[in-house]
């Protein structure tokens, strides 16, 4: 089987890093994490990453004096040389230009608290919370040039419960991210995604879990 060489970008933990690292360790998943880059040096998700034995890489956004456009030049230059297939965002605190959009169209996708179209942006459990939103959760979907845009690949939901906090809801999203991100990833790097239009389609017909996670 040819595995997907495969990239994470992150800024602190790496949660969703070790979620996908994790999947990637089956011989039979179709993406193998062979690099991560951080654009902070003391990312702990640096550290956890290099105990797996992933080749890990710092692109500071501070050495580029806000220069956008070199900073994800320095990015692009790094994946290239690690011959990396498919870019996967986990917690990459920084606003990307349509430069790196562009050049990753289709083979970058990144996963967001919250079910878009609804809470795009930070603080998404607090807004939920004051919004009155029974249901909440999270979502992978392909990068666009407009934050927390693009085609939505996987979604999965939980209740929003009468004594949650930000922090209790949080937690539970974060268990649903954990599951919906591999899962997303596999689709990706199977070839099962389809974009037609602002649409996703991976064929997929039903699903027998008790969650609410589609597909």
């Amino acid at each position: 089987m040819n595995r997907k060489r495969t990239a994470v970008l992150i800024s602190g933990r790496g949660s969703n890093m070790g979620a996908l690292i994790s999947a990637a360790m089956a011989p039979s998943y179709p993406a193998e994490i062979t690099l991560v880059i951080s654009n902070r040096p003391d990312a702990k998700g640096l550290e956890r990453a290099a105990e797996f034995g992933i080749a890990t890489a710092v692109v500071d956004h501070k050495d580029f004096a806000g220069d956008r456009q070199a900073f994800e030049k320095a990015i692009d230059d790094v994946l290239k040389e690690h011959r990396i297939d498919l870019v996967a965002l986990a917690g990459f605190m920084r606003i990307l230009t349509p430069y790196l959009v562009n050049a990753w169209s289709g083979r970058m996708i990144n996963i967001h608290p919250a079910l878009l179209p609804s809470f795009k942006g930070l603080a998404t459990h607090e807004r939920a919370l004051e919004e009155g939103v029974k249901l909440h959760g999270a979502t992978v979907h392909f990068v666009s040039a407009e934050m927390d845009d693009g085609p939505i690949i996987v979604q999965g939901a939980v209740p929003v419960l009468d004594h949650d906090t930000p922090d209790t809801l949080a937690a539970r999203v974060l268990d649903v991210e954990h599951k919906i991100y591999p899962k997303a990833l596999e689709l990706v790097a199977t070839g099962k995604t389809k974009v037609t239009g602002a649409r996703v389609v991976t064929g997929a017909e039903n699903n027998n879990s008790a969650e609410l996670i589609w597909p």
